[in-house]
């Protein structure tokens, strides 16, 4: 019995001592690994946010008549340059019947005055011929009559406006010559020939007939949402893109970051504005839409490396890299971070531009698919 078991734990050494001479001469077969390595490089490092919205005009400007009626006729359309002043379009009255009649019982009233004030004047002047009154009662009824004969023509003009818009001596002041009130390129005429259009007021903002705005001085309008807003701040530059324009960066600067923000799609967006910087070669239509990169932070020609070579102490959580001392040996070296965009990031100290970096998580092909 005894000698059975002893050849049972003879037997159980011997398959566990060449089981494990199997394994190290498995392990001592396998190829070793062999990390590469990586130089910093110089690097031109932007760091930014980007926007989406449009160009528009800095100013544009509405023009909407002071009389209801209907279009005539259009004398110009977009595109074409005005100055102040032009003429753009002439409207054709329809009177109101109400003001119409109003205004004519009104010529009637002041009429019945001017007839009492004539005949008033009439009898002063003869008395006065006589001798039977002075002349400051002839000169008192001479101002009344005068008073009725103006108060009969302002009622009169008064009919004309309603009735047509304009009357006598009026020239270009008639209400029915709409003009433009600023200089520019006239955007567009949402209105066309036949059109009823109605006037602008206290009650009502009336009807576009053209908006003028002056294209030398556009802007960039976007949004940015509630994550970017905290990271940006007025004047800073900004690079314009627009799908009109191939490889074209305009140039500009953010003027205005909106103080509230305006829920869409489940997130908060603030509004950003930026002065385009003005173009000589190039025409840029208002309402193109845009990319605008925000240039949070720059440097040129600075020592940077790939932040994929990057790794952190799992307690300081400080950055660090390894770097070659021998064939396949590393060290250890920490360094200070600048600047990053994504990619790179820049390297203020720590490591010089001969250093060998180990690429100790190297990107492979087929992770990218997944």
């Amino acid at each position: 019995m005894k000698k059975s078991v002893t050849i049972l734990i003879l037997i159980v050494i011997a398959i566990t001592f060449g089981g494990s001479m199997y394994y190290l001469y498995q392990k001592n077969a396998q190829d070793p690994i062999v990390y590469k390595t990586e130089q910093p490089t110089k690097q031109n490092i932007i760091k930014k946010t980007v926007a989406t919205g449009s160009i528009l005009p800095l100013e544009e400007v509405l023009i909407k008549p002071n009389i209801s009626g209907v279009i005539e006729e259009i004398f110009v359309e977009g595109g074409d340059y005005v100055k102040s002043g032009d003429l753009l379009a002439r409207i054709k009255v329809v009177p109101n019947l109400n003001a119409l009649n109003e205004a004519r019982n009104s010529i009637d009233e002041v009429k019945i005055g001017l007839d009492d004030q004539r005949r008033n004047y009439d009898r002063q002047n003869s008395l006065f011929d006589k001798g039977v009154i002075s002349k400051v009662d002839l000169e008192r009824a001479q101002v009344a009559y005068d008073q009725a004969k103006q108060a009969y023509g302002a009622a009169n003009r008064r009919y004309d406006i309603v009735k047509t818009g304009t009357t006598k001596g009026y020239g270009n002041a008639s209400n029915t010559m709409i003009r433009a009130t600023v200089s520019g390129m006239v955007l567009e005429v949402p209105v066309e020939v036949g059109n009823q259009v109605i006037e602008s007021n206290n009650f009502n903002e009336g009807t576009t007939i053209a908006a003028i705005a002056d294209v030398e001085k556009m802007i960039f309008e976007g949004k940015v949402d509630e994550s970017e807003v905290g990271k940006i701040t007025e004047d800073l530059p900004l690079e314009i893109t627009v799908g009109a324009f191939e490889d074209k960066v305009f140039e500009a600067v953010l003027d205005y970051i909106a103080p509230k923000g305006n829920e869409e799609n489940g997130a908060i967006q603030f509004e950003i504005k930026g002065t385009l910087k003005k173009q000589d070669s190039v025409f840029i239509r208002a309402g193109l839409s845009a990319n605008a990169s925000i240039i949070l932070g720059r440097a040129d020609s600075i020592l940077a490396i790939k932040e994929a070579l990057l790794q952190f102490d799992s307690k300081t959580k400080k950055p660090f890299v390894e770097i070659e001392n021998g064939n396949q040996k590393f060290e250890r070296k920490d360094i200070e971070l600048g600047i990053s965009d994504g990619i790179f990031v820049e390297v203020k100290s720590g490591i010089g531009r001969d250093d060998k970096i180990k690429v100790w998580n190297e990107v492979k092909p087929d992770e990218f698919a997944n």
